[in-house]
């Protein structure tokens, strides 16, 4: 049997919840407030079997504009929708919205229904479908068929569950990979039961008997007993509509937007970043820091949006960002959701969770942007790298990895290995297992090498340093269990040697004539890592621990030498890193002919205090010239 999940969608009174009766012959309003209105107001549930193996769990959603909240917590887990329109209206508001939300939280199958279609004439059947047609160019449903049908006459119905039908068989059925997940969409109690949720099983397989936890509460259950469509089972699994009889708690204590997991798997977040999609659609641009409403599954929660690069992001446009959250809630990489404002209340974006547990971000920094793009490429082994490289010096395990990629345990195995083959990762640790990237492990590498040619310079007549006095400088962000694998990285590289409790530099002796050389070493190490702002001269005496006149002594050989270049008294550039920003400018100044000051430190990065000393050296080499407050190409 093919498990799916099939949604409606559509405008108030189009007939969603008669057209669901007629195909099931359920009627999915229960409410007596639904019976008395006549309108949809809470999600509806009922199945529907087709030949072939295929049973449908049918979540019919409100079309009530004040209720599109409940509908989109009926939309996570669809795998496909009938978007249902009026033939006697046509296209309304919500018909638009719910397409829009449809879309945004990664729907991409569906059929759209003309319901009522004999309370029109053949040609505004016709003309209706035209309008819709043209309705949805350009969204998921484009080439998707038009049927009209009558709930009331039962005409068009046979076709429609044919036309369900061969969708279905082209549809995989959601992946019991990986640990259980079961946003809960409806809680109620039953006499000599007890607590009673409902929902779609997003992944994995839930068994009766099963230990597990309420998430964001962290409340421990036991399931108690599974109903798959209705129909008790033993095992639940991913693609079903599942009713959970839970032990353990009341059901005053759950809500809608909880998640029922494996105890210990999983962990909530109140931070995330995000690929972000701002809607054409809307009606304004969306400004840092705005605050709406966050959608995802069954969560619904206030949010702030933190953009990245920019100030505001115009209708159709996309960017990066962070959602700060008003309360915890469970979401994994690669899960969908959108965002709606509440004056007007109407939803305006959406996007796809890139990292649930991110480190702090700078905004508008060139790293972190790169980061997320590694994130949003969608391969698994990109999210995993861009994870570790995030972590940055402090590592991260193979179980934050699972946790919050999202990325079940075969796949994951895979491309951690690919990833450690090319090179790109180092595995740092074994118990626990812990990740570092090539970037930050070599970083870790120069760190302990710099701090051991500091000490020899400060020590000349010591052949190395202590094993456990270099163990204390790894930082403490860091583990000082990386200190051994450093070690023997550095010692196969032919950088150092160690001898029993001694760390040295190959052919160092207690004494040598060596200790001037590591002195100019040790300078030209720190300008090198400093990169395009280099440490002040005063820097570089407090972490050499050298007087600033053996500094500028052993400075002025290195300029002599070609290897430093002096910009200012006391700014002094590694020959390579004044070389790229030289590269930068002239590069520059030959595209567009001139340059302003901001335009230079946009494109350098460089902070004022290093960018207009760097201008004014290159005026005096006579690279540019100084035309008002802009720099020009000085003729050759």
């Amino acid at each position: 049997m093919k498990n799916l999940i099939l949604g409606t969608a559509g405008h108030i009174d189009h007939g969603k919840t008669s057209l669901v009766k007629a195909l099931t012959g359920v009627d999915t309003d229960r409410l007596p407030e639904e019976k008395l209105r006549g309108i949809t107001i809470e999600l509806g549930f009922a199945g529907l079997v087709l030949p072939g193996g295929i049973h449908f769990g049918i979540v019919d959603v409100p079309g009530h504009e004040k209720f599109v909240r409940t509908m989109v917590a009926g939309v996570g887990g669809m795998d496909l929708v009938m978007l249902i329109i009026a033939a006697d209206e046509g296209v309304m508001p919500q018909t638009r919205e719910h397409l829009d939300i449809c879309q945004l939280l990664g729907v991409r199958r569906g059929i759209v229904v003309l319901t009522k279609s004999d309370l029109v004439d053949p040609d505004w059947l016709d003309l209706v479908g035209e309008e819709v047609r043209e309705f949805l160019a350009g969204s998921f449903l484009e080439t998707a068929p038009i049927m009209p049908v009558s709930s009331r006459s039962g005409s068009g119905l046979d076709r429609l569950r044919d036309e369900l039908g061969l969708i279905a068989r082209e549809l995989e059925q959601k992946r019991s990979e990986g640990p259980y997940r079961l946003p809960v969409d409806r809680v109620f109690t039953l006499a000599g039961f007890g607590t009673v949720v409902t929902g779609t099983l997003l992944s994995g397989s839930v068994t009766v008997g099963d230990e597990a936890e309420l998430l964001p509460s962290g409340l421990s259950c036991r399931i108690r007993g599974i109903q798959a469509h209705g129909a008790k089972t033993e095992t639940g699994r991913a693609g079903s509509r599942l009713a959970l009889n839970l032990q353990g708690v009341d059901h005053h204590e759950v809500r809608r937007g909880d998640v029922v997991v494996p105890a210990g798997v999983y962990r909530s977040t109140r931070i995330v970043d995000v690929s972000l999609n701002h809607l054409a659609t809307a009606p304004r641009s969306l400004k840092h820091r705005a605050g709406l409403r966050f959608h995802s599954s069954t969560h619904d929660v206030p949010a702030t949006v933190i953009l990245f690069d920019q100030d505001s992001l115009e209708p159709g446009e996309s960017a990066f960002a962070q959602l700060r959250l008003a309360r915890p809630v469970l979401l994994l990489n690669g899960d969908p959701f959108v965002l709606r404002s509440s004056s007007p209340s109407a939803t305006v974006a959406g996007g796809r969770i890139l990292d649930p547990f991110p480190p702090g971000r700078r905004r508008r920094s060139v790293e972190a942007l790169e980061l997320l793009e590694n994130l949003s490429s969608g391969v698994d082994s990109g999210v995993l790298a861009g994870m570790v490289s995030g972590s940055l010096l402090s590592s991260i395990t193979h179980a934050e990895l699972s946790t919050r990629s999202g990325i079940t345990s075969k796949r994951l195995e895979a491309a951690l290995a690919h990833l450690l083959a090319s090179g790109a990762i180092v595995q740092v640790m074994r118990d626990p297992k812990k990740y570092l990237s090539r970037e930050a492990f070599s970083s870790l590498c120069d760190l302990l090498l710099g701090v051991m040619n500091g000490y020899l310079v400060r020590n000349p007549l010591k052949e190395g340093i202590g094993k456990e006095e270099l163990k204390t400088r790894i930082p403490a962000r860091s583990d000082e269990r990386f200190f051994t694998p450093c070690l023997a990285v550095l010692e196969k590289e032919g950088k150092i040697v160690v001898e029993r409790d001694l760390v040295r530099p190959v052919g160092r002796k207690a004494g040598s004539d060596s200790a001037q050389a590591d002195i100019r070493g040790q300078i030209l190490h720190e300008l090198e890592t400093g990169g395009k702002e280099p440490p002040f001269l005063s820097d570089l005496c407090s972490t050499m621990k050298i007087p600033d006149k053996v500094l500028l002594e052993h400075l002025a050989l290195l300029v002599g030498e070609g290897s430093v270049v002096k910009v200012k008294s006391d700014i002094f550039y590694s020959l390579t890193a004044l070389a790229e920003i030289e590269a930068l400018l002239t590069t520059y100044l030959r595209e567009h002919g001139e340059m302003s000051p901001a335009e230079f430190r946009e494109k350098t990065g460089l902070s004022r205090k290093f960018m207009i000393p760097v201008l004014e050296y290159f005026d005096a080499r006579k690279v540019t010239i100084r035309l008002g407050d802009k720099r020009v190409l000085r003729k050759k």
